[in-house]
């Protein structure tokens, strides 16, 4: 067995990691890394099946997702390479890419910005396994047993690889607690319109599986993007031209307008806007020029350019620094931008005479006996699905935020997602903040554990006012069967945190979570006291919503308000539409469940979408506001209808 650290500055993988910290973009560079595989062998003239499959095993706090190709296969020594780091090792600075991917990093991000992972591949009858996590101190490591060894029948059957063939597989085990838990119905839609793999989903047949083998509902599902209804404006393939430094590069334009459905404006799932394609690589959807200008809403095509990978390839920045797309401030790409919008101008000049805004209205109805349970689902999706910070900020006594480093929180698991291989003991801890944490109320555990999953020992309720400094509990947790699956609830007042325990063959045995082996201390004991490093995480959370409230606002303008002090909704009975329904002992008749789904949908929204933007460093930007409100809305809306209609 060896084991090695990956040799590369710890600062630019984390930052880079980072920006990979997506299911979905993760799976984008896996399944263009098969494509890229495929590509070549059909340049050496070899037979290719263009399968590849994605696999996606999702849970509440983590997931495990895998790609799997029956392309080239790798050696050990090919495996051992791509561990190295950095735009000198990436197929494009070798000569041998068409300027995908991400200079040789790729790979190494998808796996560190979602958790840990592995690499199984299969070439001329030698099987290759490499485990890559991070290790307790936060290093980059990888594990590659030392040698390869001979592939067995099994192999070639686990990873769906005909015998004799190559391919490879790549696994990633979600625990990172800032991912998001994205629903399966939800990833097939995101990869079939992702831009990135719109060439790829063309060409090779990629498929989402769902279910667990040998399961009544296991199955697979085709990705392919579907062009909405649509006339041509430019084009087919349109040619156009640019000159640069004396040089001519040609490319072509086909520009379509979409009839009778709304396209996506925004984002890698963008369906309106050219995308710009260059050899196999698609580089950016934009609509150059007229970016975000009224009359380009219901457009889309396809710019193809050549040139833009050569560019690449000889070092020029046609890419932006977070490599989000074309990079404007480039010479080459301005020349090309120029001369693609002038071919779109007058097709976009038409629109801007006819378009009209259409405003759209959230309509649905709902029953008032469902709102606690709706605010409690919603406080969890906070912090779960969206991956939010809950907790009350502490300020000081003039009210400004103080400043020293955040408290820690008050309950969290080391990892919200335990993925162990069966007959494995492991380690579940969960770290407190006992200042924090209400007195009086009492810290209590719910188990929802198969009777293969066993914890030991048993989590005990404890009154907060006995924990004194204590800082950390934990139990030793072994799984017997794999497949099995529980979860682990621990409350006091408003305050929870969750994990989930997978039990998983083939499941690494190493992680970053693992404590020394000396640290054990058993749920209902004092330990010795000690400081733990905190980070905000998604599996610890206070209720956002508390409670509602019928409260006179002394105005006429809201209909209702979130109190960021209490967490409640407060619904305005001095609103003219809301006293309508309300009658003398302040309740609402039924009539006005319509008004009520109108209400609640509207205050969460809200709240969660100035949150969702607080997070992600864009407090104050009214456009970033609106559409994170309007995505909310688009995932949780239809739940919040069916809770009020019972």
């Amino acid at each position: 067995m060896t084991v090695a650290q990956i040799q590369v500055d710890q600062r630019v993988i984390g930052i880079d990691s980072r920006r990979f910290a997506s299911v979905e973009k993760a799976l984008v560079e896996l399944i263009t890394n098969s494509d890229d595989s495929y590509s070549r062998l059909e340049k050496a003239a070899g037979h290719v099946t263009g399968k590849i499959l994605v696999g996606y095993e999702r849970h509440h706090a983590g997931a495990a997702l895998s790609v799997s190709d029956q392309a080239e296969g790798m050696s050990f020594e090919q495996a051992g390479r791509i561990l190295s780091y950095g735009g000198a090792h990436s197929p494009l600075a070798r000569g041998e890419g068409t300027g995908r991917g991400y200079f040789g990093r790729g790979l190494k991000q998808a796996i560190f910005g979602l958790g840990h992972g592995w690499i199984e591949t299969i070439q001329d009858g030698r099987f290759t396994r490499i485990d890559i996590f991070r290790g307790e101190n936060g290093g980059y490591f990888y594990d590659d047993d030392g040698a390869d060894r001979r592939a067995f029948p099994a192999d070639y059957a686990r990873l769906g690889i005909p015998d004799g063939g190559n391919g490879t597989r790549v696994t990633i085990v979600v625990d990172n607690p800032h991912a998001t838990i994205t629903q399966h119905a939800t990833l097939l839609q995101l990869l079939a319109d992702n831009i990135y793999l719109r060439d790829v989903l063309d060409r090779r047949q990629v498929e989402l599986v769902h279910g667990h083998p040998g399961a009544a509902d296991h199955g697979s599902d085709g990705i392919r993007f579907q062009e909405p209804p649509s006339t041509t404006l430019v084009g087919p393939d349109a040619p156009g031209s640019f000159s640069v430094d004396g040089a001519e590069y040609p490319f072509t334009v086909t520009l379509k307008r979409a009839q009778g459905v709304e396209l996506t404006l925004k984002g890698d799932e963008r369906t309106a806007g050219l995308v710009v394609e260059s050899g196999m690589a698609v580089l950016d959807c934009q609509m150059f020029e007229y970016e975000n200008q009224v009359g380009t809403e219901y457009l889309f095509g396809t710019v193809r350019c050549p040139a833009l990978t050569d560019m690449l390839g000889r070092g020029k920045a046609i890419i932006s620094d977070e490599r989000e797309g074309l990079n404007t401030k480039d010479p080459f790409v301005a020349a090309f931008s120029r001369a693609v919008s002038r071919m779109i101008a007058q097709a976009v000049q038409a629109e801007k005479e006819k378009l009209t805004h259409l405003e759209r209205a959230t309509t649905s109805g709902r029953t008032a006996e469902m709102i606690e349970h709706l605010l409690q689902h919603m406080s969890e999706a906070a912090v779960l699905d969206l991956g939010l910070e809950t907790t009350p900020a502490v300020r000081n006594g003039d009210g400004s935020q103080p400043p020293e480093t955040p408290p820690p929180a008050a309950l969290r698991f080391t990892t919200p997602f335990y993925y162990r291989p069966p007959a494995h003991p492991f380690h579940v801890a969960l770290l407190l903040d006992p200042s924090q944490l209400p007195q009086g109320e009492t810290l209590a555990f719910e188990l929802d554990l198969p009777a293969s999953i066993r914890l030991d020992p048993l989590p005990a309720p404890l009154p907060v006012g006995t924990l004194g400094e204590t800082l950390r509990l934990e139990w030793t947790a072994r799984g017997e069967r794999a497949g099995d699956h529980g979860a682990i609830t621990a409350r006091a007042g408003d305050y929870w945190a969750l994990c989930e325990v997978v039990i998983a063959d083939h499941a690494s045995r190493r992680s970053a979570d693992q404590p020394p082996h000396h640290s054990i201390a058993a749920a209902g004991t004092q330990p010795a006291p000690r400081r733990q490093i905190h980070r905000p995480s998604r599996d610890h959370g206070v209720d956002l919503f508390a409670g509602y409230d019928f409260r006179n606002l002394h105005n006429s303008a809201d209909r209702a308000v979130y109190s960021q002090e209490e967490r409640k909704v407060l619904i305005n009975t001095a609103a003219p539409t809301v006293q309508l329904y309300v009658d003398g002992r302040g309740r609402f008749r039924d009539s006005a469940r319509l008004l009520l789904a109108e209400l609640f949908l509207d205050v969460i929204s809200d709240e969660l979408a100035r949150l969702r933007v607080e997070q992600h460093g864009h407090a104050g930007n009214l456009e970033a506001f609106r559409n994170a409100k309007r995505a909310i809305i688009g995932r949780y809306g239809s739940e919040v209808h069916r809770t009020f209609l019972g």
